[in-house]
């Protein structure tokens, strides 16, 4: 097996005009994004569709993206948006510490630069809510910044170019080394979008398509006969089990009885069901209000650190709680919840 190399490629200029060829060929159009060459996008979109990606594969995030950039075009505009309404918005996008982060950035932003995005990447580095990667990706696709963007997709391309051999996640601050090498002001927004583009579509996880590679005289990973080797990973630990209650109460009109969660915690400040606490060994708990509580089932969700049964109770009955109707509720409930009062509707 060829030893890693810890240097970029001798002849880096022509390894990153292969690269960029293919980007300026083959690059992805997303609806956030500038033409390869064109003119940066606007900072804002940038932002958006960054912190909208993270953990969320890009068809889902698209819906959203339109849908947010509508009703709010501007980052003044999301900075004077009530909470309520933006988490409403942000429904089934998961990860929704996200959302609130979002509008800590957006008000930050709106308040203290005057709507105007920090244009280094340590100004951006500086807004609540914005870590190192969206920093580096805002400063590079949006003020053509020489910055190191390095994703997922980037780590996996990086794993097979250099066939390194430590595992992840240890092996994450040797791959974002290796991809800093490779980084130049020339095109720094193409260079950062065109090795994520390279690790969605040709350098995909599993088997990648080698025979539409640019780079493949310069990889390393497919000089040994098995790219799809790398990244090498370490064993995951089994996800825990946790159990827990949703409670569908429904009044005479047929409306939902919904609560607004904490704003600290897993869904935290986002409406959803009442529920009992999602504990390993959740024990039979109360139901928010006296009623002839019926089962009707159970539904499975995963979360990225654990696994939840819900059993779901119904019941008919009144009290102090945030009344929707059942088809304005499914379509703007976390996931969890949806799954839970599409079970209780059935039944």
């Amino acid at each position: 097996m060829p030893p890693v190399p810890v240097h970029p490629p001798a002849d880096l200029s022509a390894f990153r005009a292969a690269l960029l060829d293919w980007y300026d060929a083959h690059g992805r159009t997303l609806a956030w994004r500038a033409s390869p060459g064109a003119a940066s996008p606007e900072p804002y979109r940038v932002w958006l569709s960054e912190v909208m990606l993270q953990q969320t594969t890009t068809p889902h995030a698209t819906p959203y993206f339109h849908s947010f950039t509508v009703r709010w075009p501007t980052v003044s505009d999301l900075a004077a948006a009530g909470d309520s309404d933006v988490m409403a918005a942000w429904a089934g996008l998961g990860y929704y510490a996200r959302a609130r982060n979002l509008l800590a950035c957006a008000r930050a932003v709106a308040r203290d630069h005057g709507g105007v995005f920090p244009d280094t990447e340590a100004g951006l580095l500086a807004l609540p809510g914005v870590g190192a990667y969206t920093a580096a990706a805002v400063a590079a696709i949006a003020f053509g910044r020489a910055a190191n963007v390095v994703d997922g997709n980037v780590e996996r391309v990086m794993s097979r170019l250099f066939a390194v051999e430590t595992p992840l996640p240890a092996a994450k601050p040797e791959l974002k080394r290796l991809a800093a090498t490779l980084v130049a002001g020339d095109r720094p927004g193409d260079w950062a979008q065109a090795l994520m583009d390279l690790g969605a579509t040709v350098c995909r996880p599993g088997r990648p398509t080698c025979e539409r590679c640019p780079l493949t005289r310069w990889c390393a990973g497919f000089r040994t006969g098995a790219p799809e080797r790398y990244p090498l990973k370490t064993k995951k630990t089994e996800r825990p089990h946790r159990t827990g209650t949703a409670w569908v109460l429904r009044d005479a009109a047929g409306r939902v009885a919904l609560v607004r969660r904490p704003d600290k915690g897993l869904l935290g400040g986002m409406t959803g069901l009442p529920t009992s606490d999602w504990s390993v060994d959740a024990a039979v708990a109360s139901p928010p209000v006296a009623a002839d509580w019926q089962d009707a089932g159970a539904i499975e969700h995963v979360f990225t650190h654990f696994s939840l049964t819900l059993s779901v109770q119904t019941a008919t009955g009144t009290g102090d709680f945030l009344w929707t109707h059942a088809d304005e509720a499914l379509v703007s409930l976390p996931t969890v919840f949806s799954k839970a009062l599409e079970r209780a509707l059935a039944s």
